[in-house]
């Protein structure tokens, strides 16, 4: 592996119990600099206290974390958090009330001269655009705001590596958008290795370089975004990247046989098996499988149409105009590039 990527923090066999219970289980992770790697997963499934494990919040029962070819954790020995080269962003941004926006940044600083303190407090406050509320006391400003000054006093110390603890949880849909790139364009000029835990799986695509999704304290994949959601490797990983249909199918001779049409499954055995297709990739078409409308919902931008055939139902999306009735007789076709086959017990 080339030196520029090595990874900035390795965690290997990172194991943690409460009682009976293994939150987080055996799990190998690679951070490196200048990238942002999405942590996903449902609640509950460890991937916050795999964070609290590399912030140095949490021990360690089995496993090693290294940072910079530095030990930082096994069970045997932790380095204190304030040690770590670790910047963490709290989900309620943990933003000290008695000090002014400007302080709050400059806290971790106190090596510095006072005035040295303020400028490079300043400098980072301009890059998410708040240098105009260094003066200001936390609770003066929006949720956004508040969340952009955590995210730079974090970055104020230059720690190698960024942990995000759901860092968009706080803030409605329209706010998210907007501040998003904001943080990830000062994520980037400081060139650390970023983790961001996150359930939600349109901010992890939208943000990740790399991606690691997880489930009952276990790494089911990591790959980048378009891959994993693309070619998802069992179907607990595909229901993590957005909703998921499931068809019954029968392979035959590198043949699926659904309800809804054939799809070739060239690698596929013979047998029963599952096809995982996601709404916006069936389709209503001239020709494909008959089927019948049983339920039309309107989504805004798409309409949302529940359809039967052959005993099973299927959910698709559609942006067309043309008015849906339930008992209507249509067709439908499937993306085969898109879909996915999972052996059926």
């Amino acid at each position: 592996m080339s030196p520029a990527m090595t990874p900035a923090l390795t965690v290997r066999g990172a194991t943690r119990r409460f009682g009976a219970r293994l939150a987080v289980d055996g799990v190998n992770l690679d951070l490196h600099a200048g990238r942002i790697t999405a942590l996903l997963g449902p609640s509950g499934c460890g991937k916050s206290t795999l964070l609290r494990m590399i912030a140095g919040l949490e021990p360690m029962d089995e496993g090693t974390i290294h940072a910079e070819g530095w030990l930082l954790s096994d069970p045997a020995r932790s380095t204190p958090p304030e040690a770590r080269g670790v910047g963490l962003v709290f989900q309620d941004y943990a933003l000290f009330p008695h000090l002014s926006v400007a302080d709050n940044v400059a806290f971790g600083l106190k090596r510095l001269p006072r005035a040295e303190r303020r400028n490079t407090a300043l400098e980072w406050l301009d890059t998410v655009h708040l240098a105009d509320r260094a003066d200001a006391w936390p609770h003066m400003l929006s949720g956004g705001e508040q969340q952009r000054v955590a995210l730079v006093r974090a970055l104020a110390r230059r720690p190698h590596t960024v942990l995000l603890d759901e860092p968009f949880s706080g803030l409605d849909r329209h706010l998210k958008s907007e501040v998003r790139q904001t943080l990830m364009d000062a994520l980037r000029a400081a060139d650390a290795a970023v983790l961001m835990v996150t359930h939600d799986a349109e901010e992890a695509l939208l943000m990740a370089d790399d991606l690691v999704l997880m489930d009952k304290g276990r790494i089911l994949q990591t790959g980048a975004p378009e891959e994993t959601y693309l070619q998802p490797v069992s179907l607990a990983a595909a229901r993590l990247l957005g909703e998921a249909e499931l068809l019954a199918a029968e392979v035959r001779v590198g043949v699926a046989t659904t309800a809804f049409g054939a799809l070739p499954a060239p690698d596929a055995p013979d047998g029963p098996a599952w096809v995982m297709i996601r709404p916006g990739d069936a389709f209503i078409a001239t020709e494909g499988a008959a089927a019948t409308v049983v339920a039309v919902a309107f989504g805004g931008p798409f309409i949302e149409v529940k359809v039967h055939a052959a005993g099973q139902t299927l959910r698709l999306r559609t942006t067309g105009s043309v008015a849906l009735s339930i008992g209507e007789a249509i067709r439908v076709t499937l993306n085969a590039d898109r879909v996915r086959l999972y052996p059926r017990a």
